[in-house]
């Protein structure tokens, strides 16, 4: 089959290569366009893109997917199927155009967790399963028939960060799966309604900086899961000394309070500890206002609290 690849950031790049290593023809990849990033907004270019380039596939840039000159190019790649993985929502002249229609992967057991940041969402509300899903896009968001799923089981500890990888690599495998299948038509479509088993549906919505903002009244296992679930970005955040706090790492103590939420305690030299509602957070990984990422220990050698 003639294929067109549509991603942007890093966990595209592991299932298009896994695509290229499976022999798969990829006529033609699909990216974000070029934009300034960082301090000196040098002009970056998307993961997937730098991958595409350095293996000499065809690469579109589009600012508008409905743009007539865009749609153009598209077509005359002729694909016959287009996978889709980490790129934004596509208008139907796009996801309808090949004769075997458009592929998508998602990083959750859908149809639980529909939207942006799914891996996030997982964890901020303590699940103890994740997964990747492979299926068809239609007209509703990540609401396709599903093809095929990939489950893991969850620790309680891991951060979004690790599980993304788990599921960057185990999503690159189940997509040459659906791909083949699809090519050999041995696959069955299965409607979401038909998986839902009376639970409620949980959704997973783009993450702003002001969810971020750690509210210290609530027990402290949603906070540990909140801080593990934005870890490392967007970053979960509480105020020290009126400065902005980002926490990527912490330890639940489940112990009596001394102290009112929000509160800290400090030895100055090994522990830092927040007040939750019914427990302590003690921090261990830690970036203040101004200062670079570090451990707990070196933090309170730098400074008194």
């Amino acid at each position: 089959m003639r294929i067109v690849f549509m991603g942007t950031p890093q966990f595209a790049v592991a299932s298009l290569d896994a695509l290229i290593q499976a022999g798969c023809d990829i006529v033609g990849v699909v990216t974000a366009p070029d934009k300034p990033a960082g301090r000196g907004q040098k002009v970056s270019e998307s993961a997937v893109k730098q991958y595409a380039v350095a293996n000499g596939l065809k690469v579109l840039q589009p600012e508008k997917l409905k743009n007539a000159e865009f749609l153009a190019h598209l077509k005359a790649l002729h694909a016959d199927l287009q996978v889709v993985v980490a790129f934004r929502m596509l208008p139907e002249a796009v996801w309808n155009m090949p004769a075997r229609g458009t592929l998508n992967l998602h990083a959750s057991l859908l149809p639980q967790y529909r939207g942006a940041a799914p891996i996030n969402w997982v964890i901020i509300n303590g699940e103890k399963e994740s997964g990747v899903t492979t299926f068809f896009l239609k007209h509703e968001i990540d609401t396709g028939d599903v093809l095929f799923t990939e489950k893991t089981t969850l620790s309680g500890h891991e951060t979004a960060g690790e599980l993304h990888d788990w599921l960057m690599n185990k999503g690159a495998g189940l997509l040459v799966k659906t791909v083949k299948a699809i090519e050999s038509g041995r696959y069955h479509e299965h409607p979401q309604t038909q998986l839902l088993t009376g639970e409620e549906l949980r959704h997973a919505p783009k993450i702003f900086k002001e969810d971020c903002l750690i509210d210290w009244s609530q027990p402290a296992q949603q906070i540990y899961n909140k801080i593990r679930g934005l870890s490392p970005v967007p970053t979960a955040y509480t105020h020290l000394n009126g400065k902005v706090l980002k926490i990527y790492r912490s330890e639940l103590q489940q112990e009596e309070l001394t102290i009112q939420p929000g509160g800290f305690l400090t030895d100055n030299k090994t522990y830092l500890k927040f007040a939750a509602k019914d427990g302590f957070i003690s921090l261990t990984d830690i970036q203040l206002e101004g200062k670079k990422r570090m451990g707990i220990e070196d933090f309170l050698r730098g400074v008194k609290l």
